[in-house]
């Protein structure tokens, strides 16, 4: 399924995508996709019904994040081996983990806010993978079974808050609108090779990354098993993967987004997003 959340800030509803592109109204079915609600259990009973006779949503209307309120927003860094060759950055031995704050999220056609007193907010076109039930200590064999569905983050950051003076990588990745999620949370079941999924994201027209998520040096698999050793993981957090090559700050010489940019990233499978900033 392709699972949505549709309406103004703090009304969003639950919806789904159609077999003909349509947003059908799914508030009648369940509540919101929140740690309540995100399980697969309610998977089985959304998938039971017939889409087509529920209510549809106008496409003018506005999308949220795939997710609400999310317990976790984890990010990876360093993740791909073309993007930590392009900045001279050795390969990681283990997963460099970071937090976003969850007050960051924001729709994916939502506008990027840059910050007062910013000077290099970036971008970051990532795969993100949803917790589907508790997961504490669990073998990477087992991994997938946790794993609700898939979504795409444009993990927005702040350069010289996060790597700048006494910058860290939650400073420069929380500000307010730094987190557009979705617009879809596509489940797992759709998806056939998650590993093997193109990425892109342009700006003002403009390619500025390109990249596959062969390209991994940490599988998804494995960043939730090694993620579940030294946290527990809850229904509906928030994990994104790590960015292909082509962020602005690793252009000769760096590019940072400005008032009347537009931004638009997408992954195969997993659909696109578009952002104003502002």
């Amino acid at each position: 399924m392709k699972l949505l959340r549709c309406g103004a800030i703090g009304k969003e509803k639950p919806a789904a995508l159609d077999k003909f592109g349509k947003i059908r109204d799914l508030s009648a079915h369940t509540g919101d996709f929140n740690q309540q609600n995100i399980n697969f259990l309610n998977l089985e009973k959304l998938k039971k019904i017939d889409l087509e006779k529920l209510p549809e949503i106008p496409k003018s209307t506005r999308i949220g994040s795939c997710i609400s309120k999310p317990s976790k927003f984890i990010g990876i860094g360093l993740n791909f081996s073309d993007h930590a060759a392009e900045i001279g950055a050795k390969i990681p031995k283990e997963p460099i983990v970071f937090m976003k704050a969850p007050s960051c999220i924001s729709g994916p056609y939502d506008d990027i806010i840059i910050p007062k007193n910013s000077k290099k907010c970036d971008w970051e076109v990532e795969i993100a993978f949803i917790i589907g039930k508790e997961a504490k200590n669990i073998p990477k064999e087992e991994a997938e079974n946790y794993i609700f569905g898939y979504c795409i983050v444009n993990d927005v950051s702040e350069r010289e808050w996060q790597l700048e003076g006494t910058g860290q990588w939650v400073k420069g990745k929380s500000s307010d609108t730094f987190g557009p999620v979705g617009p879809y949370l596509v489940t797992n079941d759709e998806i056939k090779d998650v590993q093997n999924l193109g990425m892109a994201l342009d700006v003002n027209g403009k390619n500025m990354q390109s990249g596959n998520t062969n390209k991994m040096i940490f599988n998804i698999n494995f960043l939730l098993s090694y993620l579940s050793k030294f946290m527990t993981l809850h229904p509906g957090d928030i994990i994104t993967t790590g960015t292909p090559p082509g962020i602005g700050n690793g252009k000769k010489p760096p590019i940072f987004l400005k008032t009347g940019d537009e931004v638009r990233l997408s992954i195969n499978e997993l659909g696109e997003q578009k952002q104003k900033v502002r």
